[in-house]
């Protein structure tokens, strides 16, 4: 590939071995514009999450158990594609010395850290190389800032301040650099459209203990009424961020070496003192007060009438003319569309039939597009970002498969859900304990899958948010307000993919806390082996479609009315 030859060529001048690429730009986000995606360029993955370690003689392209198929298919020809679970770059480079080169401004010290080896030395280039052969114009869109309402947060800005400067004073430092895009979206009440799937505004913050602020951002991007309402707050071009920053001396700051760039993290390093921390507003963040969780709930009633309608027009029209993953996805936007709160959709709709539903984060191309065709198990990952609430929600549905086996494995899938959805929450419950449920079901047979089990959702923000999470690994418990996915599955290489995704929030009454479901839309009962599931595992599916059917009635005409009371009948 000639653009890798290229990149190759810039190794002898910076004198380096090798040289890393991220998916992500400098702000972080998860999902790009293809004008500001450098690892979709040298390697045409177009996956959400991912880097690539090319050297002179080699190139790798590192993925999660998510993406793994999809980036053999992508990339497999240029690239060898190892999976983290079974490599580390460390394990890849343990022989010989490597000097391999990267952009600071694309890395945190937790992204870095992976290539942590004694064989490893690592050099940052200010300058992108991928920049130096990528000739590219730059397509920034012109969306001004914006602030929510006070009905839509429920905490006003300057609330939300005294919860910083608090924490800068018990900590004894004087500032808190914010380099988190949606951190900052979240602490003053604004939202933008700088990333493709959330109503991101590309911008930093530093906060003072005396309560000083200031904001640097695209300033073209805020109106002169915008910046009044941010009281208090001093606006800076975002070009000037490294030129304050370094005329500030002998001063202690607050930085998330998770989310802040090595590159800024110099800056201020070279003549203040570094306090190491986790930006408490992650967790601020993830706690949803009673405004955000009622109108959260409205936005699922809105996405869950029309992710209904649209189960129903696959189930009525497949056989009777051609539908393919491209035109399916495009009818489900539609049918979101029709609802004025709808903004845009909250990540790129996953529509996979047959063996294409076996590829965890698929995306329909031209190539790979397949028509729905009858004996199809097909699966449809989708979400929207409303002006109150981000959605995220998967259905598998049964195009008249008879299969006793995916019956039985879609049962298993479903009573890991179910698991899930009725755990009894302890204070210390946390998503390592709760995963472990999500899978016995599956691991009876000998099955599992290569994924978490349920990711944090934001709040009219990234669709993927942390710190919660339903995974091996994450120790976060649960608190009351906190919102997550549960969305177990399986996957059958060339021939299948399962998935059932609620969204779930802590709920508490009294001493008690408890999930409570979000997500309304039925659960295809053609595809439930009664006899697998319990007496109480049933009475937990007639509940939910009781609800269903209940918040759904009222947004069906008289045919969908009908259709809705079969889907949502008791088993």
């Amino acid at each position: 590939m000639e653009k890798i030859k290229k990149l190759k060529k810039t190794f002898i001048e910076e004198k380096i071995d090798g040289y890393l690429i991220p998916k992500n730009d400098e702000f972080f986000d998860e999902y790009l514009p293809l004008y500001n995606d450098r690892l979709n360029y040298i390697s045409n993955f177009s996956g959400s999450y991912g880097f690539s370690l090319i050297l002179k003689n080699n190139n790798y392209l590192f993925v999660d158990g998510r993406y793994t198929l999809q980036a053999v298919k992508q990339s497999g020809t240029f690239f060898k594609i190892i999976t983290f679970s079974n490599f580390t770059p460390s394990d890849i480079l343990k022989k010989g010395k490597y000097l391999i080169g990267y952009d600071p401004k694309l890395f945190t010290n937790k992204t870095l850290n992976i290539f942590s080896n004694k064989n490893i030395n690592l050099k940052p280039i200010k300058d992108n190389l991928i920049d130096k052969i990528w000739k590219r114009k730059s397509r920034l869109n012109g969306i001004k800032f914006y602030t929510l309402p006070k009905k839509s947060v429920g905490e006003n800005l300057k609330s939300k301040i005294n919860k910083v400067i608090k924490n800068l004073k018990n900590t004894d430092a004087d500032y808190q650099f914010i380099s988190s895009s949606e951190n900052n979206a979240w602490l003053f009440n604004i939202r933008g459209k700088d990333s493709k799937y959330s109503p991101i505004p590309h911008c930093y913050a530093l906060v003072e203990k005396n309560s000083k602020i200031n904001f640097f951002c695209d300033l073209k991007k805020t109106s002169l009424s915008f910046r009044k309402k941010l009281k208090k707050v001093k606006f800076h071009d975002i070009k000037y961020t490294e030129k304050i920053l370094s005329k500030i001396n002998k001063k202690s700051f607050l930085v998330d070496k998770n989310s802040c760039s090595i590159f800024f993290e110099q800056i201020i390093k070279k003549n203040n003192k570094i306090i190491n921390f986790n930006d408490p507003i992650y967790n601020l963040k993830a706690i949803k007060n009673r405004n955000e969780i009622r109108n959260i709930k409205l936005a699922h009633k809105y996405d869950g009438a029309a992710l209904t309608k649209y189960l129903f027009w696959i189930k009525k029209n497949f056989y009777k003319r051609k539908i393919t993953e491209i035109s399916a996805s495009k009818k489900l936007l539609s049918f979101r569309q029709k609802n004025k709160k709808f903004k845009f959709s909250s990540f790129p709709t996953i529509s996979g039939t047959g063996p294409n539903g076996a590829i965890i984060h698929y995306k329909a191309s031209k190539k790979s597009n397949r028509v729905l065709k009858k004996g199809d198990v097909y699966l449809v990952d989708s979400g929207g970002q409303y002006e109150f609430g981000t959605t995220d929600v998967t259905r598998t549905i049964s195009l008249k498969n008879s299969d006793k086996r995916i019956k039985d494995i879609f049962t298993r899938v479903l009573k890991g859900h179910i698991a899930v959805s009725s755990f009894q929450l302890k204070d210390n419950t946390s998503g390592s304990e709760i995963d472990t449920q999500a899978r016995k079901y599956l691991k009876k047979i000998g099955l599992n899958y290569s994924h978490g089990t349920g990711h944090g959702v934001g709040y009219f923000l990234n669709v993927h948010e942390g710190p919660q999470a339903i995974s091996k690994n994450n120790k976060i418990r649960f608190q009351e307000g906190m919102v997550v996915s549960n969305e177990p599955g399986y996957y059958e290489k060339n021939k299948f993919g399962i998935r059932i995704e609620n969204l779930i929030y802590v709920k508490k009454e009294k001493t008690k806390k408890f999930f409570e479901n979000l997500t309304l839309a039925p659960i295809d009962k053609e595809l439930i082996d009664k006899n697998v599931l319990s007496k109480k595992e049933k009475n937990w599916l007639n509940s939910y479609h009781h609800k269903v059917y209940k918040n759904l009635k009222r947004s069906m005409n008289k045919i969908e009315i009908k259709e809705l009371k079969k889907a949502c009948s008791a088993i």
